[in-house]
C-alpha cells in the first residue's frame, strides 16, 4: 500500500502528493483537451500541495519538455493495458501516489491511485463519427474503471452519461470544469502583425468565426450553409474556420462549393493557426459560432465570451449547461435557424450587448484556480482509498 501522508492530528495530507500526469496533449497542435491540460498542469506546478511529473504515453513525448517518455509506441502500450494490467507506470516513473490519464488513458500500476479524464462519450455513441485511435478509447476506460480508477469530467451531462454508461456510482466520478485558456488583445494595429496574411484584411471585415478540428461532430458544413443564407444580404461578411483539417474536412469542402463562385471565396478556411493568430481571431469577430451535434465542454465559445464576442451554439450534448443564457442556442443541423440566430447578432444592438454582457458574466466561474483546487481534492480522495 503506498504511504499515506499525515498531519499531526491523524488528518492525511499534510506533505505534497506526488501526481504523475499526462502531458501527451500538449504535443504538436493543441485540440481543447491540449489547452486544458496546459492550463491545469500550469496551475498544479505553482500549487506546493502537489508535486508534478510530467509523462507521455508516447514515443514523440520524448520531445515534450520536462515529460518522462513511455518506453514503447502508444499504439503497442495501449494495446497492451485495453487487455491486460502489465506495464505499470511506476517501473519507469519511479514511486508516485496518484496518476491522471488526462485523455481517456490511465496505465496500470503498482499501489498508486488512478483517474481517467473522460471529455465526452463521442466513440460510444458515434462511433461513426471516430477515428480508429478514438474508438479504442472506451475498452481503455472500461478496464481501467472496472480495476478501480476514479473518472474525471469535464462537465455534469458527461458525468451522468458515464455513470449510465459504465454503471457505476456517482462516488467514483468527479466533475471538475476547466479554467479558460488567456487570450491576448491583439487588434489589426498591435505592434506583432498575425502571421497568416489574410487575417489583416478580416481585421476591416466583419466575420464569423468557428474554431475546432475539422470533424464531423463538428458539423461546419450545417455552418457554411447557414453562411450562404446570409451571404446576400451581407456583402461583406466573411465565414472564418479556424482549426486542423480533418476527416470532415471533405464534406466541408462540398459545402463550400455548393455556395457558389461568387460566395465560396468568401470562406476562409485557415486550417491550425498558432496562439497568437487564434487570438487575432478571438478578438475581432463579429460572431462565434459553435455549430456541434455533440458536446463534452465546449471551451472555444467560453474564450469568445471571455472576449466580448457573442456565441451562436447548438442545444446539444454540455453546450446548455455550460454556456446557459449567455448564449444563443439552435437546434443542431438546422442551418435556416442558426442563421436566424447568427443574423440577430449582426443587426440587433440590443440583443448583441445582451450576449456580451451575459457572456462576460458566464466566464467568471471558470477559473485555473479552482480547477486546481478542485484537482487536488480528488487527487487526495483517490490517494486515500488506495
Amino acid at each position: 500500500m503506498p504511504t499515506r501522508h499525515t498531519a499531526p492530528n491523524g488528518e492525511p495530507g499534510s506533505s505534497p502528493i506526488r501526481v504523475a500526469i499526462d502531458t501527451t496533449p500538449l504535443i504538436g497542435a493543441r485540440t481543447g483537451i491540449g489547452q486544458l491540460v496546459a492550463g491545469l498542469v500550469d496551475e498544479l506546478e505553482r500549487r506546493p500541495e502537489v508535486r508534478i511529473r510530467r509523462v507521455a504515453f508516447t514515443w514523440k513525448g520524448r520531445h515534450e519538455a520536462g515529460a518522462q517518455r513511455y518506453p514503447i509506441p502508444a499504439r503497442a502500450a495501449h494495446a497492451v493495458w485495453a487487455r491486460s494490467n502489465r506495464g505499470a507506470i511506476e517501473w519507469w516513473s519511479g514511486p508516485v501516489d496518484v496518476v491522471h490519464g488526462t485523455n481517456y488513458v490511465v496505465p496500470p500500476t503498482r499501489r498508486a491511485g488512478r483517474i481517467v479524464s473522460v471529455h465526452d462519450l463521442t466513440a460510444v455513441h458515434f462511433p461513426q463519427l471516430c477515428t480508429p485511435a478514438t474508438r479504442r478509447h472506451p475498452a481503455m476506460v472500461q478496464r481501467a474503471v472496472g480495476a478501480g480508477a476514479w473518472v474525471h469530467c469535464d462537465s455534469q451531462f458527461v458525468a451522468h452519461e458515464v455513470q449510465e454508461w459504465l454503471g457505476i456510482g456517482p462516488e467514483r466520478v468527479r466533475v471538475v470544469m476547466p479554467g479558460i485558456p488567456a487570450v491576448r488583445a491583439h487588434t489589426v494595429s498591435s505592434a506583432a502583425p498575425p502571421l497568416i496574411p489574410e487575417l489583416v484584411s478580416l481585421g476591416h471585415s466583419p466575420f464569423i468565426l468557428a474554431i475546432g478540428t475539422a470533424e464531423p461532430r463538428k458539423d461546419l458544413p450545417c455552418l457554411v450553409r447557414a453562411f450562404g443564407h446570409l451571404a446576400a444580404a451581407h456583402p461583406e461578411l466573411r465565414l472564418v474556420h479556424a482549426g486542423p483539417p480533418g476527416w470532415g474536412s471533405a464534406a466541408v469542402d462540398e459545402a463550400v462549393a455548393a455556395l457558389g463562385a461568387s460566395v465560396g471565396p468568401r470562406v476562409s478556411r485557415l486550417g491550425w493557426v498558432n496562439n497568437d493568430e487564434r487570438d487575432f481571431l478571438l478578438a475581432n469577430a463579429s460572431v462565434f459560432v459553435y455549430p456541434s451535434l455533440y458536446e463534452g465542454f465546449g471551451l472555444p465559445p467560453l474564450e469568445a465570451m471571455a472576449q466580448g464576442i457573442p456565441v451562436v451554439a447548438t442545444h446539444v450534448g454540455s453546450l446548455p449547461e455550460v454556456l446557459g443564457d449567455a448564449a444563443v442556442l439552435v437546434a443542431p443541423g438546422d442551418d435556416v435557424g442558426l442563421a436566424a440566430a447568427i443574423e440577430n447578432m449582426l443587426t440587433s444592438d440590443v440583443a448583441r450587448a445582451a450576449a456580451i454582457s451575459a457572456g462576460h458574466s458566464r466566464v467568471t466561474r471558470y477559473t485555473w484556480n479552482r480547477m486546481g483546487s478542485e484537482m487536488i481534492t480528488l487527487y487526495r480522495d483517490v490517494q486515500c482509498e488506495s
